[in-house]
């Protein structure tokens, strides 16, 4: 088990150039975006147009500030996409352009390469104790916390403030987190290797 600090995170450019990113992890490690079997960022988008293109990628979107985006994915209708949605997934190389509902807005992004890993974003309020299970095919399992504080139970000394990421790997018992309060989390399982789809 390891904790990723919202203060280390690594800021970088879009890809297109139209804004920047706060990459929170990736894997391999330090690869680029061209590179990547994985990768958790969060963007700052502050005006409408057209997303980056990542040939062969699936990505999954939330929003965690502000009153959210319309998105027009190439072969869907337009969706609205605000912090009381569920996490939207879709092909990351389907051309898609947003805009905004109202200003600014930060978004989590998750990311994979088809082929050598998969990926599935769940979104959880807690108040209270809450178990996290990996599941049967997750390699790697990811917990964002988006507001609040939570403590992770038995482990002194861990818990999660605002925009820390847990990472832990499959194992049989349940991770138990308790909330200080109301707290929203994302948990992101990632399946990599043979097992991804």
């Amino acid at each position: 088990m390891r904790i990723l600090r919202a203060g280390d995170y690594r800021e970088m450019p879009w890809k297109n150039g139209g804004g920047t990113t706060t990459e929170i992890a990736v894997s391999p490690a330090n690869a680029g975006i061209d590179a990547f079997d994985w990768r958790i960022s969060m963007a700052r988008v502050e005006g409408g147009g057209p997303f980056s293109l990542f040939p062969g990628i699936d990505r999954t979107l939330s929003i965690l500030e502000g009153e959210g985006i319309v998105l027009d994915i190439d072969g869907r209708e337009p969706v609205r996409l605000t912090r009381s949605s569920e996490p939207l997934s879709f092909p990351a190389d389907a051309a898609t352009s947003a805009t905004l509902i109202g200003g600014t807005v930060i978004d989590l992004n998750v990311m994979t390469r088809r082929g050598r890993a998969s990926h599935y974003v769940q979104r959880i309020a807690v108040s209270g104790t809450v178990e996290i299970e990996a599941g049967a095919d997750a390699d790697a399992v990811a917990v964002f916390c988006a507001a609040g504080h939570v403590s992770v139970q038995g482990v002194t000394a861990a818990g999660l403030g605002p925009r820390d990421t847990l990472f832990f790997g499959s194992q049989s018992r349940p991770l138990r987190l308790e909330s200080h309060g109301q707290a929203s989390l994302f948990v992101i399982r990632i399946t990599i290797g043979d097992h991804a789809v």
